[in-house]
């Protein structure tokens, strides 16, 4: 695991459509340390998703700068980001997002032959992770046959896989139900703190939120305390 810290300076980001142009981030600014999880608590439509994703080097800000331990991404080309990203990134979403034709531990090991780990060493990954997540006697199933909290579980251990600095989620536990959501999210917390990411997570659940280290939220398009 690379140690990272994020930083998200004066970052503004816009959409525009037939009807013009919607300012959805405005000088925002954040910075996460290695080692701290924040929680980004703030309603639907104020950006959240737009955040991570600038955070994630998924979009590009139109101004402003996202800095991965000092050095700003925002010149690099898309090979150099699409590494950071691969290497030192992991993503967590509210759909699992997993690959339905491939088992649970053959989602976890594939981005980790992508980035260029051996086979036998991505499958003992694989089963660390999964059995940490309490998987590990379902390793060779399919995603249609895991339980929804089982497939977040696997869609967490594949963020993890490649041994990232920095955790973004969004809404990780939103699609389940209450008593499933608060066990997966016991085990993202306490694989995040184990291994020190900096992790920025984003969740509607004030309860959840309260467990983190720091909350913020978002308004008129700009970072503040919540």
């Amino acid at each position: 695991m690379n140690e990272v810290r994020l930083e998200l300076r004066g970052v503004a980001r816009a959409f525009r459509s037939g009807e013009g142009e919607l300012r959805v981030l405005t000088d925002a600014s954040l910075c996460v340390e290695a080692g701290e999880i924040v929680a980004l608590v703030a309603p639907s439509g104020t950006g959240k998703s737009t955040l991570l994703h600038l955070a994630g080097l998924l979009e590009r800000p139109d101004a402003g700068a996202v800095l991965i331990d000092g050095h700003d991404a925002g010149g690099l080309g898309e090979a150099a980001r699409t590494a950071i990203r691969r290497d030192r990134v992991g993503f967590v979403y509210q759909f699992h997002h997993l690959l339905g034709e491939f088992t649970a531990a053959e989602n976890v090991i594939l981005p980790q032959l992508i980035a260029g780990a051996a086979r036998a060493a991505a499958r003992a990954r694989a089963e660390e992770l999964l059995g940490r997540f309490g998987l590990g006697h379902r390793l060779d199933h399919l995603p249609g046959r895991l339980s929804g909290g089982e497939q977040q579980r696997v869609a967490i251990a594949r963020a993890l896989a490649n041994r990232p600095g920095l955790l973004l989620a969004d809404e990780p536990t939103g699609n389940l139900d209450v008593g499933t959501a608060a066990i997966v999210f016991d085990e993202l917390l306490a694989s995040v703190r184990e291994q020190g990411l900096a992790a920025l997570i984003a969740t509607h659940n004030p309860e959840l939120a309260a467990r983190m280290d720091r909350v913020v939220t978002l308004r008129d398009g700009q970072v503040v305390p919540a």
